[in-house]
């Protein structure tokens, strides 16, 4: 979401109070989904504790935050799950303990032990994911054009699309549409993806983060937002019905995000019961339709818990396809990094 979620954080940096160090209080560095009354009061009632919550954006600054805090200050992390392995290294994650999450009943796709796993050593663990494809107004558009990339950002809705403001899924969309993996990206291929991105730049009405781009398809300003998905329109679809999503023939860029016990946790004995309760089936029906962002749960028992209305909008029934279909984010090295954030600035300049 955000990365994603990078793809899914809505929220700017917020504090809902300074960190505290009382037994009975669990502090957490979290995405916008998990402020949500709804997905907290039930396990600080359970366990007769307080959570404290503090927003953040971008990996970068919740790496900048936990090295500017004291040992003991932050008891849990969320993370996009592509960025486990940068908190790892920056030894901001704990071991995960035994039995804190157990994976048996998570849809396999996600459980992501490449992410979530460094040198055999499990710090974190998948809650939540989603992705990165096109979401639309279907009064406005033909859907049947939005079933493949290269006819949603094609001259017919010049002016009318919006482009997620984060380089890498829309990188990985402008990729898949030439028949590149995600996974396969490399120097050689930043020409050709390069077009690409230049078409989509030249056809849109703005290039534009999660707030932005959600405001200017639900006001119609814009009928299409590139990089959009179920993330996206889920919280509008219960007024505004025609505001959907779909993963075109060439696939789309799968997010997912991680959470993790903070190396030298205050309280790790509770944190670990917080990323039980989370991955566990009802914690996980709450965090996939938290009022900030909707995306599907790690956990599959979570189906049982979902309404039928609720499944229906996260297109439950389809994740099977969905997932066949999906790719993960691009995961380029320094160097390559470095080239594509390049590419994708002088992108926003044309």
């Amino acid at each position: 979401m955000m990365t994603g979620r990078n793809l899914i954080s809505v929220a700017v940096l917020a504090a809902s109070g300074g960190a505290a160090l009382a037994e009975g209080e669990l502090n957490a560095l979290v995405w916008c989904d998990h402020t949500d009354p709804a997905l907290i009061e039930p396990f600080e009632a359970a366990h007769d504790v307080k959570v404290n919550l503090r927003e953040y954006e971008g990996t970068g600054a919740a790496l900048a935050l936990l090295e500017q805090s004291r040992p003991g200050d932050w008891d849990v992390l969320v993370v996009d799950g592509i960025d486990v392995f940068r908190a790892v290294e920056a030894g901001v994650l704990a071991p995960l303990p035994e039995g804190a999450a157990p994976t048996g009943d998570f849809f396999p796709q996600v459980v992501m032990a490449e992410n979530n796993t460094v040198d055999g050593v499990t710090y974190a663990v998948t809650e939540k994911f989603g992705y990165n494809t096109i979401s639309y107004n279907a009064d406005k558009v033909d859907p049947a054009d939005m079933e493949d990339l290269t006819s949603v950002w094609a001259d017919k809705y010049k002016g009318r699309i919006s482009i997620y403001d984060y380089y890498l899924p829309v990188m990985g969309l402008a990729a898949m549409s030439e028949g590149i993996d995600t996974a396969a990206i490399g120097e050689g291929d930043l020409e050709q993806i390069g077009g690409v991105l230049s078409t989509m730049r030249a056809n849109a009405a703005s290039v534009a983060g999660v707030v932005a781009a959600q405001t200017a398809l639900a006001t119609g300003e814009v009928d299409i937002v590139v990089g959009g998905g179920e993330w996206l329109t889920a919280v509008l679809a219960s007024e505004q019905p025609e505001l959907t999503w779909t993963i075109p023939k060439q696939g789309a860029v799968r997010w997912a995000q991680s959470i993790g016990v903070v190396e030298g946790a205050n309280n790790p004995d509770l944190a670990a019961e917080f990323i039980k309760y989370i991955t566990g089936p009802e914690g996980q029906a709450r965090l996939a339709t938290s009022s900030c962002f909707w995306g599907m749960p790690a956990n599959a028992k979570a189906g049982d818990v979902l309404t039928d209305a609720q499944k229906d909008i996260l297109r439950w029934d389809q994740q099977p396809d969905y997932l066949a279909l999906s790719q993960l984010y691009p995961a380029p090295d320094a160097d390559l990094d470095i080239e594509m954030q390049d590419l994708w600035l002088d992108t926003l300049q044309q």
